[in-house]
């Protein structure tokens, strides 16, 4: 329907080209919107205003000849010029009633599109070091990646869900070191508090992994030479952190497509090949960078010696980028020089990634290494979350009765379960902090917008089954074929608005990258289904069953079953369940 309107509206454009040059212009440029007031009317476009000055008119002038050419369409009911020169129109109920029908015969395809063109993705999310439990912050960004990820699938994307192993370097030294001072621990040796430095782990998780190693190897490992013993530690402490990471994330309904290991890169070399391909290319060199402003000398990338230096500055960075020290040590950085090479050498071209708020300082240096080590034909798309402020009837909660330090991912998704923890990560946008208290994200209330949405999808359920009491079972073939003239109220045509833009939704959503706007159409499609349900209790005309005519009860059960379609699609993308029945 919208793409028959907007090839009318450009046919208007075109019409009066003659004194401008409109090449290039397609039906997708053609903006289509709802008006923030239902008074201007149904629908608006603001193609005048876009085209005008192409076409050396004042906008009204367009305007006048676009409403001209949209009031011979059949669909369109009335239009009009607003303002300096939108657009306003209305269409007729039987155009909205085909929009009932598609919806139905299409299904979940009805939000499809391909605007990916099959092309391959990779989205990055979670990643977390493997040296303790994922944590709340985890749960924010494992649940934002995941539904992108859906969202990309959705127009049309080949999506590869990936997870980062940060498996090297001293943090990971340090949860080896505190799990094998727990293992001698076990084994009744005395150990002195100065072993226990700040920077070891003491979480309940390391003596749980101290235990297993235990009885894996038995007592005879301290016995082993020393640096032996630490690389036996940490092979064994991250392969035990992984699993309780995938569990976890399992129970949030989150499953990667791949793991892929640091030092596995590193160990086919990939950091030197980077460096190789960006020395080709002159992007090398040795220098001294001017010390960061704010920060103590010690930063990882900054020494007053020397060091090898990435030119990041010749691909949009703020300051070149220290890939050795002086002491021949790889940087952080060069591994992520050589990790985002693998993605390049595995075919991927588009990329995203989703890191926490506090890795500001690294989306233009990735960004520029991408460009650099691709020659620009890749590019990465970086999402930076805020935090989760977890509450407790309107009380901060800081501590974690079972980690000792923080609340973790698992103790969330066990107290208020999978559902509500998901649609509470995308809720708001990411750059958002979010405000998740205990008590009101499961209240069984309509200010909870997750509950008002279930609600909705569930009590369409319920009428359906109170119907099939009545006339028996209604299949999809005969709610997408009756007729439906008789859906013409106020009520029903805002809610299939609420439908038609669904597509236009899906898509906004991925492209721009942002999943709370798909939650915010969800709840608008809510409001719309109760808000006509609550106009049935007083009108009884717009009941959904009339037990005197199964002609109607058909005709507005099948604008409940598009509504549930769309429901269903938007809750399986967002990964939660949609509940049939809610007690």
């Amino acid at each position: 329907m919208f793409q028959s309107i907007r090839v009318c509206i450009l046919d208007a454009i075109r019409s009066a080209s003659d004194l401008g040059d409109i090449a290039g212009v397609s039906e997708e440029s053609i903006s289509i919107e709802q008006p923030r007031e239902k008074v201007l009317g149904e629908l608006a476009t603001n193609a005048a205003m876009v085209f005008a000055e192409r076409l050396r008119m004042t906008p009204r002038a367009l305007a006048e000849n676009i409403c001209e050419a949209l009031n011979k369409h059949l669909d369109v009911r009335q239009s009009e010029v607003a303002g300096p020169g939108f657009v306003n129109f209305s269409l007729n109920a039987s155009a909205w009633q085909r929009v009932v029908a598609a919806v139905i015969e299409t299904g979940d395809n009805y939000g499809k599109t391909n605007i990916g063109n099959n092309t391959s993705v990779n989205v990055e999310f979670v990643s977390a070091n493997p040296t303790g439990p994922l944590h709340t912050g985890h749960a924010r960004n494992a649940v934002f990646g995941s539904v992108v990820a859906s969202l990309m699938e959705k127009i049309g994307y080949k999506v590869t869900r990936e997870f980062y192993i940060n498996d090297r370097g001293n943090q990971i030294t340090l949860l080896a070191q505190s799990v094998l001072l727990r293992y001698k621990e076990l084994l009744g040796e005395s150990l002195q508090a100065s072993e226990f430095t700040e920077d070891m782990y003491s979480g309940e998780y390391v003596k749980e992994i101290a235990r297993e190693l235990l009885q894996n190897h038995g007592g005879g490992l301290l016995s082993t030479p020393n640096e032996e013993l630490l690389e036996l530690a940490r092979k064994f402490s991250v392969a035990k952190m992984l699993k309780k990471i995938k569990e976890d994330l399992r129970s949030l309904g989150v499953v990667m497509d791949k793991y892929t290991s640091e030092t596995e890169v590193c160990d086919r070399d990939m950091v030197e090949e980077a460096v190789k391909i960006l020395a080709k290319r002159g992007d090398v060199y040795e220098g001294v960078l001017p010390k960061p402003k704010g920060k103590v000398s010690t930063e990882d990338d900054w020494e007053e010696r020397p060091q090898t230096l990435f030119r990041s500055t010749k691909y949009g960075d703020d300051v070149d980028r220290t890939i050795k020290k002086s002491d021949g040590s790889w940087t952080y950085f060069a591994g992520d020089l050589a990790y985002h090479l693998d993605k390049i050498k595995r075919g991927y071209k588009a990329m995203i990634a989703v890191l926490g708020a506090d890795h500001n300082g690294y989306v233009k240096r990735l960004k520029a290494a991408v460009s650099a080590l691709s020659e620009s034909e890749a590019a990465i798309d970086i999402r930076l979350y805020q935090l989760v402020n977890f509450l407790e009837d309107g009380k901060p909660i800081r501590m974690s009765k079972r980690s000792g330090n923080f609340i973790t991912l698992r103790e969330v998704v066990d107290k208020v379960g999978k559902d509500v923890t998901r649609f509470m990560m995308i809720s708001r946008h990411h750059d958002v902090m979010i405000d998740f208290d205990f008590a009101k994200v499961v209240e069984c209330s309509m200010k909870n917008p997750l509950f008002y949405i279930q609600y909705a999808y569930a009590r369409i359920c319920s009428v359906f089954r109170h119907s099939e009491t009545i006339f028996g079972p209604i299949d999809r073939e005969e709610l997408a074929s009756c007729d439906k003239s008789v859906i013409t109220d106020e009520a029903e045509i805002s809610l299939i608005e609420a439908l038609a833009f669904w597509p236009d939704a899906v898509g906004a959503a991925a492209v721009a990258i942002e999943p709370h706007r798909l939650a915010k159409s969800m709840r608008e499609i809510a409001s719309c289904f109760h808000f006509l349900w609550n106009r049935g209790k007083t009108n009884t005309e717009l009941r959904f069953i009339d037990k005197d005519s199964r002609a109607n009860t058909v005709a507005r059960l099948s604008l409940l079953e598009a509504t549930r379609c769309i429901l269903e699609d938007g809750l399986n993308i967002m990964g939660i369940t949609p509940l049939t029945e809610m007690t």
